[in-house]
């Protein structure tokens, strides 16, 4: 299936709109763009392309994933570092000043009213977009993709898929349970993070709140560094999700969700 944009804007895009699946992938580190009014958030070239300005391979995982599932996907813009659309406008984390290593100058001294513009530019859009676009869809099931480094504050990760969740474990559950046939990867429940990190915000928003079936994954970036792997993955996945959503405890949940 070929995919169609629907809605474009600096915050966010929408893509495969008229998907007919009940999935709604979600990609809130999609891009590592910063723009051209944040300087750079007084970053090196290094900085603005690693891993703590978006999430390598994600965007082309989740899109190879809309395409294979017939599912609608809703992607970030911008950097993490401009503000992380998987945190609210209170957490730290939002508007980071320190990431990993790296410190973001841009963000050090940024006052409230910095704040509340980067909120209402990127945050607000993102979020009232994608409530919009799990309300189109019949009994939704709510997945973000996201990537992870493979060496952290200088440690390796064993690590190789995260399968994350809050405190509604159904849909984790029922992947992990997919993902158990298959033996060749490391697949962990809430690793390399947890809901204690604070990277469970869009679920409670828009999955947990509405008692819409979610799940959040977590790739690590080296598996996924190439087109070829990249598509690899993303029908591995697609596969699992297929196989969690046949599940009869699946099927009941999605129905009995609220709008």
């Amino acid at each position: 299936m070929s995919e169609r944009t629907e809605l474009s804007n600096e915050a966010v895009e929408v893509i495969n709109a008229g998907a007919k699946s009940p999935l709604v992938l979600v990609c809130e580190h999609a891009a590592r763009e910063i723009p051209a009014c944040y300087d750079g958030l007084g970053l090196d070239a290094a900085a603005r392309e690693s891993h703590v300005a978006w999430d390598p391979g994600a965007l082309a995982v989740a899109r190879a994933m809309a395409s294979d599932l017939d599912a609608v996907l809703v992607a970030g813009r911008v950097s993490r570092l401009v503000y992380d659309c998987n945190r609210p406008p209170e957490a730290p984390g939002a508007m980071p000043a320190q990431s990993e290593i790296f410190a973001i100058p841009g963000n050090a001294s940024l006052d409230e009213a910095g704040r509340t513009e980067r909120v209402t530019r990127y945050y607000e859009p993102f979020r009232a977009t994608l409530a919009a676009t799990i309300k189109r869809v019949n009994a939704p099931a709510i997945v973000t993709v996201h990537s992870f480094t493979p060496i952290y504050h200088g440690k390796p990760r064993s690590v190789e898929i995260g399968i994350l969740h809050d405190s509604d474990t159904r849909l984790a559950d029922a992947m992990l349970a997919a993902a158990s046939e298959f033996t060749g990867l490391n697949v962990v429940r809430n690793a390399p993070y947890g809901p204690q990190d604070g990277v469970t915000h869009t679920l409670k928003e828009h999955g947990l709140a509405h008692g819409h079936p979610h799940v959040m994954l977590e790739i690590r970036n080296d598996l996924i560094s190439t087109e070829a792997e990249q598509q690899q993955m993303a029908e591995m996945i697609s596969n699992w999700l297929r196989a969690a959503l046949e599940r009869p405890e699946m099927s009941d949940a999605m129905k009995d969700a609220k709008p």
